[in-house]
């Protein structure tokens, strides 16, 4: 009897050793049964605790599959999946009545909804850029600005040409296409261009979440092929790379190197206000500048940075929160732009040989500017080529899946810039052309 306890508490001992995310496998397993019969049997509400327990428990398991499948796991398998498994099981009617009816009124806001999808982006762009060194943001968008702008309009040139040869029409492929690769990653770009699109057209954000995501997603994996190819080229050029230094000349690499500080949950609650009220802010601003409020939360909160007007305590409370937000509730949050903005038919309908070759190229012109114009601003080009090549990235796990790719993280404040501020300003810059443009 004894051998057989001893046998028992030693499975149990290696089942709650396997993690589902970070919840132990017995612990996943009751609690997807819990949230399981409480939606069979109409218990599951339609608010922040149903929304929650529903989109974790999917977040949780489809980012660790993203996060351990070969090959899908380098060019950001968990996002991947989050967002287009729960659109096929929508698609399918797997995942339909209460669960499905808590997810979109909480990640939606339709109809007197939560609005999740708002508060994460208002979390994750104002924490993600109060938390980034004053130095990097300033003398490092200065470092960058001449291959970020070249290949900036390179990549939009080039990629708005081919779309439009192609058939995709000019006017589509700028702004569906081409603004999406280079817009920052899905928190910090697809989101909020998605919903400036969606304001200035005066339709749901959800629309152009799915005819953008595609393409963001299409030219992750083709920046990350890029990194390893310019990797392979490193080693038998090695001429041509600082292994990991952007510039030739060592005094002026930069070393700008954030401690982590310790979590005080005593200030989460102030993060959680200082993101809220950039929002608002944006909100009011609104009124008298006709640009969408998650616009002007990007504006305002780069400006608060740059100025220093911001206390310490504020812009590490604000990091801090966004860390929780962006570690614990990305995958969940991704669920819900699934299945409320994701339609798996209108997926389907943008993939073709011409949508692949126009997302290409895109890319590759982008990671081509920066290779050759490095020589004429005394960088290395492997170097300045992967950190221009990091705004085509899926935001900051596309700037770890690239940098991983090419075996350069030392890279990665530079990687921070190209993709946050450059991803901004296109954002913004798209936005006041699409109000411009657009005649409808």
């Amino acid at each position: 009897m004894q051998k057989t306890a001893d046998s028992s508490s030693g499975l149990f001992d290696r089942l709650c050793n396997f993690k589902i995310g970070p919840v132990p496998l017995p612990l996943y397993i009751c609690f997807a049964i819990i949230i399981f019969l409480a939606s069979y049997y109409g218990k599951l509400p339609k608010d922040m605790i149903g929304g929650f327990a529903v989109m974790l428990v999917m977040g949780i398991l489809l980012g660790d599959m993203g996060l351990r499948i070969p090959i899908l796991k380098d060019i950001g398998g968990p996002a991947i999946l989050s967002i287009f498994i729960p659109s096929v099981l929508v698609y399918y009617s797997l995942l339909d009545g209460p669960a499905k009816e808590a997810i979109i009124h909480f990640t939606a806001g339709k109809n007197g909804g939560a609005n999740f999808l708002y508060f994460y982006i208002a979390c994750l762009v104002t924490g993600s850029i109060l938390g980034m060194l004053r130095e990097v943001l300033i003398q490092g968008f200065l470092r960058m600005f001449v291959p970020l702008i070249l290949g900036t309009l390179a990549s939009c040139i080039v990629g708005t040409a081919v779309g439009t040869l192609l058939g995709h029409g000019t006017f589509e492929t700028f702004f569906y296409i081409v603004v999406p690769i280079i817009s920052g990653g899905v928190g910090e770009g697809i989101l909020p261009l998605s919903a400036g699109y969606a304001e200035i057209q005066g339709t749901d954000p959800g629309r152009f979440i799915a005819m953008v995501a595609p393409a963001a997603m299409l030219g992750n994996v083709t920046a990350i092929i890029c990194a390893g190819i310019l990797k392979r080229y490193a080693i038998k050029n090695p001429h041509q790379t600082g292994n990991g230094k952007l510039v030739r000349v060592g005094d002026d690499n930069l070393n700008l190197k954030q401690e982590e500080e310790p979590v005080d949950v005593t200030i989460l609650g102030m993060g959680l206000l200082t993101a809220c009220c950039f929002y608002l802010f944006g909100m009011l601003v609104n009124i008298f500048i006709p640009i969408p409020a998650p616009i002007i939360m990007i504006l305002s909160a780069a400006i608060a940075k740059a100025t220093g007007i911001m206390p310490r305590i504020a812009e590490k409370a604000a990091y801090q929160f966004y860390l929780f937000v962006s570690k614990n509730l990305t995958w969940a949050l991704l669920v819900g732009v699934g299945v409320c903005f994701t339609p798996w038919q209108d997926v389907v309908a943008v993939i073709q040989p011409s949508y692949i070759i126009t997302v290409m190229s895109t890319v590759l012109a982008m990671v081509a500017t920066g290779f050759f114009s490095a020589k004429f601003l005394n960088m290395y080009p492997v170097e300045a080529a992967l950190v221009t090549g990091c705004h085509s990235g899926l935001g900051g796990t596309g700037d770890v899946a690239i940098l991983s790719a090419a075996g350069r993280m030392e890279l990665m404040p530079f990687a921070q810039i190209s993709t946050r501020i450059g991803g901004a300003a296109v954002v913004v810059a798209a936005v006041i052309l699409m109000r411009v443009f657009y005649a409808g």
